[in-house]
C-alpha cells in the first residue's frame, strides 16, 4: 500500500480483534504490519521498523512485555502501546517499566486507540521541529532533548520520547515546584490514577540517568509535586 501516513506493527494474538483493529487503520491510510505472536512481531520489526507499535501482552512465544523489552533494545523511540485483558494496577506499571508509553485494557473502543496513536505520532514532529537544537549542559552531562540522548564522559543514555519531554519540563523550570497534575497534563494530556502511577516510574528511571552528576536532582515535595534543584 502507498501512503503518506506512519506504519504500525499490530501484535494480537486474537485473530478477530486483529482484523478489526487492521481494517481500522488501514481505512484511516495507515499502513499495519500484522503479527499473529511476539515472535513474528519481533522479526518484522529486525526486517524493517514501524512508527508505532501496538502490542497484546498475553501472546505465544514471546509476550508483549518481553516484545518491548527486546524492542527497547534496539530503538528507545518508538510508542509502544499495550493492550491487555489485565486491570490491574500492577500490570500497568510493569508495562511502562518495560518500556512502554501507554496501556488500554479490553474492551476497549477502536476511536480511542486511534486517537491515542495519533496523538503519539504527531508528538515527534512537534519536538523535531521545535526541540532539535536545545541543549541543557551542567557540570558533567549534557540533556539534547532534541536528539533523545543524555551525554556524559563515560556514556551515551537515549531516552524515550516521553522522558526527554519530562526531563525537559524539569531542565526549563529550574528551583519550581511542578504539581503532579501540571506534569501529567502537559507530558500524559491527562490526570488519572494510572498515569500519576506512571509517573512515579519515569521519576525514578530518571533519576537513575543523572546520578553521575551530583550539580543538580529532582525532588520529591510530598503531596504536591516535584523540583528540579541545582546545587552551587
Amino acid at each position: 500500500m502507498s501512503t503518506n501516513k506512519p506504519t504500525i506493527l499490530l501484535a494480537e494474538d486474537d485473530e478477530n480483534l486483529r482484523f478489526v483493529i487492521q481494517d481500522n487503520f488501514e481505512l484511516r491510510g495507515y499502513e499495519v504490519v500484522a503479527a499473529s505472536n511476539g515472535e513474528e512481531a519481533l522479526n518484522s520489526f529486525l526486517a524493517s521498523p514501524s512508527d508505532l507499535c501496538i502490542f497484546d501482552v498475553m501472546m505465544p512465544k514471546l509476550d508483549g512485555f518481553e516484545l518491548s523489552k527486546k524492542i527497547r533494545e534496539i530503538n528507545q523511540n518508538v510508542p509502544i502501546i499495550f493492550l491487555t485483558a489485565k486491570g490491574l494496577k500492577e500490570d500497568r506499571l510493569q508495562g511502562f517499566k518495560m518500556g512502554g508509553d501507554d496501556y488500554l485494557t479490553k474492551p476497549f473502543s477502536i476511536e480511542e486507540l486511534i486517537f491515542r496513536v495519533e496523538v503519539f505520532l504527531k508528538r515527534p514532529v512537534v519536538q523535531k521541529s521545535n526541540a532539535t537544537n536545545s541543549v541543557f549542559k551542567t557540570e558533567k552531562m549534557e540533556f539534547l532533548p532534541g536528539q533523545l540522548k543524555i551525554v556524559t564522559p563515560t556514556e551515551t543514555i537515549f531516552l524515550t520520547y516521553k522522558e526527554a519531554e519530562l526531563l525537559e519540563l524539569f531542565f526549563k523550570n529550574p528551583g519550581q515546584i511542578l504539581k503532579r497534575e501540571e506534569i501529567l497534563m502537559k507530558i500524559w494530556g491527562t490526570d488519572d490514577y494510572y498515569k500519576g502511577r506512571s509517573l512515579d516510574v519515569f521519576i525514578s528511571k530518571i533519576r537513575k540517568f543523572i546520578l553521575s552528576d551530583p550539580s543538580f536532582e529532582i525532588q520529591t515535595v510530598h503531596g504536591i509535586g516535584f523540583k528540579f534543584v541545582k546545587h552551587s
